[in-house]
């Protein structure tokens, strides 16, 4: 079966480091403060001007003045700091930032990435997708593996228009766990239940398939 959005989040977190500051973007990605191990120290960075997001807040603990740059509401880990959102990008322009987490819409072979815009749609803005994928050398993308429609999203080249340009290396699937190399995708860990001849079927970009792809583990 293909890996919730919970279970993305989670197989993300296993990414982290003690000491990391983590830039988590829009969407899946948020949800990764939910998992941060308890004897990690993780600093989470918000592009709106937040360093030290803690996990999403309960009714009692709610505050509607402190949010992400999603405008969701978060709460604050010790240690928190707060400042202007031109702070937060000289953060993340400056290679600050240890990890980055993005969604896309579509990704290729190339580390090309299409995350902001889709022609002839109503988009909200880029955000700060495009500081982001180029001030960061460790960027996760988190996507579905193909869209509703059954179309892959992991390609030989971008349809869309790009965020940035090769910059991205790891991209994590409701199906699979992949790294790009040397102008594919390589299969590294499959999400449980879901088998290979699966994950090549909905891969249209140049796929290598190790002799042995593990499945995820989650704790």
């Amino acid at each position: 079966m293909s890996l919730t959005r919970e279970q993305m989040a989670q197989r993300v977190a296993q990414e982290l480091q003690d000491g990391f500051y983590v830039n988590l973007g829009i969407g899946i990605p948020t949800l990764v403060a939910n998992y941060v191990p308890d004897n990690m120290e993780v600093m989470l960075q918000s592009e709106n001007g937040l360093l030290g997001m803690g996990e999403f807040p309960t009714e009692d603990t709610i505050d509607a003045d402190m949010i992400n740059a999603g405008k969701q509401t978060v709460t604050t880990v010790k240690g928190a700091s707060i400042f202007s959102s031109a702070e937060s990008f000289a953060m993340i322009r400056g290679g600050h930032v240890d990890l980055t987490v993005l969604g896309a819409f579509e990704v290729d072979v190339n580390g090309n990435i299409a995350s902001w815009m889709i022609p002839n749609k109503l988009i909200k803005g880029m955000g700060g997708a495009m500081d982001l994928v180029a001030g960061a050398e460790n960027i996760i993308v988190t996507m579905t593996h193909a869209s509703k429609d059954g179309e892959s999203k992991l390609l030989s080249n971008c349809s869309l228009p790009l965020t940035g340009k090769g910059c991205i290396k790891k991209v994590l699937t409701d199906l699979a766990w992949l790294e790009i190399e040397d102008g594919a995708f390589v299969l590294k860990e499959r999400a449980p239940g879901v088998s290979v001849e699966d994950i090549i079927e909905k891969t249209q970009g140049k796929l290598i398939v190790p002799d042995h792809v593990p499945e995820m583990v989650f704790a």
